[in-house]
């Protein structure tokens, strides 16, 4: 394992150091700086010389006075006083020079210090020793913390999610017979929750301050997530956070009361098969938030109580075959969200009182092939997908070439007061049921064209007859 993290830290030290050239020192020669110093104060004093004269209305100048002692004596400190302030321009720029000098020669020496300390941190995380890999966690967070520049501190970020990409043996169990791998195996993953652990500490700080990584990019792409991560309130305004391919089985990660107003939080292809991942009271006002091909099989994903202003959420070709995905009270009034193409097989996925007043959400070619599917009150037998109490009164909704091939989808209790909820092509077949009942409002747009073609039952409120019979 410690041959694998060197090749992956000796990859990232060959990426270019922008932030480092940029302190590179670009200082014009002393005659030329001193030169345009002069001029540039000259062209100030005379500007600010001749405003005055135009203020006060001094219009002419008696050109026949005789130059006296008292007058003489004015010019003579006047010239003094040029004197004196050319002195003090060289001086000006000579320490300005020498200031500029001695900070890039701090931040050569603090980033020196940091490479070594760099190092050391890596030599240690490369470890055999379980304890000793813990200790260059906490080695390469510090540094991070200390980075002279942004550029380093992302190095050790990109370190610590590295180790979390690297291949782990599973844990053997705790059969006697392997009671020494088992143990090694708890410890070495010790180390990893710490990872988990320390990262979502310094994410939830606020931008800015001390210790904080929020704007910082975070690599986790493939990662196995069995340990706890609180990204609790953070704001993501810019960066780009991947849990591209991770596995979540078993844990907690938390983004409540979380902002996304930029930047890139990614799950394409994570597989969702334990745990908990929590959105709770999160906000989305701009940015991306992708579920695009996730496999939910097993835990929790909750955005209750969520609300989206904008942005982008997207569960494009993502699978619900198990486990529960729940929106309950979540309010969709701007932006957009996207079931495009999803497969609804088993599992639960909740709108139980969303209120949809705005924005568009869509579940275009969408296919629900078995289990329990709830729009309303209903209960069925396995699997839902609810929309208890939901609200339809702005935005889109879209259901456009949804196919109902199996089980029972209830929009029962459903109100369509406003907006649009569209139908245009659903295809309803199979022994299952698709219900309406007790819904009010107008019927949504295609609905009535396609149930009219139903091979399978639809039963649509008294209101909409004739249809309904």
């Amino acid at each position: 394992m410690s041959r694998s993290l060197v090749s992956i830290v000796m990859t990232l030290n060959r990426r270019p150091r922008s932030t480092m050239d940029d302190r590179e020192l670009r200082l014009w020669r002393v005659g030329r700086a001193l030169s345009v110093t002069f001029v540039a104060a000259v062209l100030v004093s005379g500007g600010v010389f001749y405003g005055f004269v135009y203020l006060l209305d001094f219009q002419e100048i008696d050109t026949t006075a005789k130059l006296d002692a008292k007058t003489l004596f004015e010019l003579v400190k006047l010239s003094f006083g040029v004197v004196a302030g050319v002195g003090a321009l060289v001086a000006l720029v000579v320490a300005y020079r020498r200031q500029r000098v001695d900070e890039a020669g701090a931040h050569r020496e603090a980033t020196r210090l940091h490479t070594e300390r760099f190092s050391q941190a890596v030599d240690k995380l490369g470890s055999d020793s379980p304890a000793v890999r813990l200790g260059g966690v906490h080695a390469l967070a510090g540094l991070a913390d200390d980075a002279p520049d942004e550029n380093l501190r992302q190095t050790c970020i990109d370190v610590l999610c590295a180790y979390l990409q690297l291949p782990f043996t599973p844990d053997p169990g705790d059969d006697p017979a392997h009671q020494e791998e088992h143990h090694r195996y708890l410890a070495l993953r010790k180390v990893r929750h710490t990872i988990l652990r320390l990262i979502g500490d310094h994410y939830r700080r606020p931008k800015g301050t001390h210790r904080s990584w929020q704007g910082c990019d975070l690599d986790l792409t493939g990662v196995t997530i069995d340990g706890n991560m609180d990204f609790e309130g953070a704001r993501f305004s810019g960066g780009r956070v991947s849990f591209n391919d991770a596995t979540f089985s078993g844990g907690r990660v938390s983004f409540d009361r979380g902002t996304f107003s930029g930047g890139l939080v990614s799950f394409g292809n994570a597989r969702f098969s334990g745990g908990r991942v929590s959105f709770l009271a999160a906000a989305f006002s701009d940015g991306a938030v992708s579920f695009r091909r996730a496999a939910f099989s097993g835990g929790t994903v909750s955005f209750h109580g969520a609300v989206s202003t904008g942005g982008t959420m997207s569960f494009d070709r993502a699978t619900f075959s198990d486990g529960e995905v729940s929106f309950g009270d979540a309010r969709f009034s701007g932006g957009t969200t996207s079931f495009r193409d999803a497969v609804f097989a088993d599992g639960s996925v909740s709108f139980l009182g969303a209120v949809f007043d705005g924005g568009a959400v869509s579940f275009r070619r969408s296919v629900f092939s078995g289990g329990m599917v709830w729009f309303g009150n209903a209960k069925f037998s396995s699997g839902s997908v609810s929309f208890i109490g939901a609200a339809f009164s702005g935005g889109r909704v879209s259901f456009d070439d949804t196919t109902f091939s199996g089980g029972e989808v209830s929009f029962s209790d459903a109100r369509f007061s406003n907006g649009e909820v569209s139908f245009r092509s659903a295809r309803f077949f199979g022994s299952g049921e698709v219900s309406f009942t007790n819904a009010t409002g107008p019927a949504p747009s295609g609905l009535l064209a396609a149930a009219g073609t139903a091979s399978g039952p639809v039963v649509l409120p008294s209101t909409w007859l004739p249809l309904n019979s």
